[in-house]
């Protein structure tokens, strides 16, 4: 064993035989070029550039050297796992310390010198030879660590990125007032009844009493298509879908066909026994039900008053509706019973009985094919979803109130309701999750009837309150932007007729 000098023992430094504390120095490595570690484990061999040496260690290059400390993975090599003992040399343990910061300060750079993540041997100076030294291990780092990423710019860049990150959007705001206010005069306030359509060429279709008043949305001229005397009224009013004619449906049973850009009557049809309530057009027939029951097809190529009669109601039919299809018709009645009747037969194919009060609002989804639904009465105020594949309720929902229309939205998947008792407001809801978008509020007396723009955004209501209010609740399809409280027309009430 060799015993210690003096000199060397005042130093603290353990030094192999024949070397002297003066002899040893450290060289300065900028990053760009190659950092010689030679022989580290190697107590007889271990030498950092002595003075004798220098010009033959820059001649070769070792197999052992980091190119550029920026890019490299140091935590990966195990150089750090275990500190070894600190040498207890009478005292000198303190620059031991020291000596190791520094010198890991000029291989490793600034971050290995400070006393929290400097160790007494950490590149395993001065220690036995690690069996990890210069092996690649699996990756163990914890978040914590400065190089738990390959890249410590691009950490501090993620954790940018999230907290700046677009905050989601707010729920779309909907105007809380009117666009526009309507006096409507002998708007009739009856349940059962239909009075309210708005055509594709953008004209709007109201029934006063016994006339028909046509109300264009582009200039708001009011034009009277017809009048049916005094011993008559108006129970429905039905656009085609492609806005050049419109089917009245009167008190005594009939139903007749006008032309709306001419102001003629083109045919009138029997075979109601009573009132005709309802009326609901497809590609080529027009369905018509009435208080006595029935449901009565009609075909305009043919002579015939009509070709088809519909029985299954108990009460008055007061609900009509075609799928987006046309192949398929659903029915509401007072009998509080929805219907599903299909082209070919003369029975319903589905007989839906969960609603407790009468079935007047039903709408067909543009957006899920054989996706209904229905909203019942002041005795049931109960919103339901249908599956008319297989009969099956989707979902239910109670609105508190009677619900006396349903329409849905072509531009987003959401669906407006109207109401009677108690609260007669209009309330918009998201599907399928039946989130409330908005309630509306502005009639007096219930809701009884709605009609939506060609373009999708706007609604009409009319009540026993002798008003028609128009409401922006949709957004567009091609910008679903939130919608602002301006629109076609500027606020004010004006008359019908």
């Amino acid at each position: 064993m060799t015993m210690e000098s003096p000199k060397t023992r005042k130093s603290c430094l353990n030094l192999p035989t024949g070397m002297s504390g003066t002899s040893l120095h450290l060289d300065t490595f900028s990053c760009s070029s190659p950092l010689s570690i030679s022989n580290l484990s190697s107590p007889s061999k271990s030498k950092l550039s002595s003075p004798s040496s220098t010009s033959k260690s820059s001649s070769t290059c070792s197999d052992r050297f980091i190119p550029c400390r920026s890019s490299s993975r140091l935590y990966a090599f195990g150089l750090v796992d275990k500190p070894s003992p600190v040498k207890d040399n009478g005292g000198g343990g303190n620059n031991n310390e020291a000596y190791s910061r520094l010198l890991k300060a000029e291989l490793f750079g600034s971050d290995f010198a400070s006393p929290s993540s400097s160790s007494p041997a950490g590149c395993g100076l001065g220690s036995p030879p690690s069996s990890n030294i210069l092996r690649f291990k699996t990756d163990s780092c914890g978040p914590t660590s400065p190089f738990s990423s390959p890249s410590t710019l691009g950490r501090h860049r993620n954790d940018f990125s999230s907290d700046t990150s677009t905050p989601p959007k707010p729920p779309r705001k909907v105007p809380k007032t009117p666009l526009k206010v309507l006096d409507a005069p002998s708007l009739q306030d009856d349940f059962y009844l239909n009075l309210v359509d708005w055509s594709s060429q953008n004209v709007l279709a109201v029934g006063l009493g016994t006339c028909v008043y046509l109300w264009s949305a582009s200039n708001s001229k009011v034009t009277r298509l017809c009048d049916l005397g005094p011993h008559d009224g108006v129970c429905s009013v039905q656009w085609t879908k492609e806005g050049s004619y419109i089917a009245i449906g009167t008190c005594l049973g009939q139903v007749q066909i006008w032309d709306g850009t001419r102001c003629k009557r083109v045919r009138t049809m029997g075979g109601h026994q009573t009132r005709t309530g309802v009326l609901a057009w497809n590609s080529r027939i027009l369905a018509s039900g009435s208080r006595d029951r029935n449901i009565l097809q009609h075909d305009m190529r043919v002579s015939n008053d009509y070709i088809s009669q519909l029985v299954g109601h108990k009460s008055e039919v007061c609900g009509l509706k075609w799928s987006s299809d046309d192949r398929e018709l659903a029915s509401g009645g007072n009998d509080n019973q929805l219907l599903i009747w299909n082209q070919h037969s003369q029975q319903p194919a589905l007989r839906l009985t969960e609603h407790t009060a009468a079935v007047k609002a039903i709408s067909w989804s543009p957006h899920q094919s054989n996706l209904l639904a229905s909203g019942g009465g002041t005795a049931d105020r109960c919103i339901r979803f249908w599956n008319t594949t297989n009969g099956h309720q989707l979902n239910c929902i109670d609105t508190g109130s009677q619900v006396c229309n349903l329409a849905w939205s072509k531009n987003v998947n959401e669906i407006v309701s109207t109401h009677g008792y108690s609260q007669n407001q209009i309330m918009v809801w998201k599907y399928p999750s039946l989130a409330k978008v908005a309630t509306l509020t502005g009639h007096t007396m219930r809701v009884l009837y709605l009609a939506m723009s060609p373009d999708g955004q706007t609604i009409v209501t009319g009540a026993g309150d002798e008003t028609l209010r128009f409401w922006n609740v949709f957004p567009s399809m091609k910008a679903p932007t939130p919608v602002k409280d301006t629109g076609l027309w500027s606020m004010g009430r004006t008359q019908i007729r």
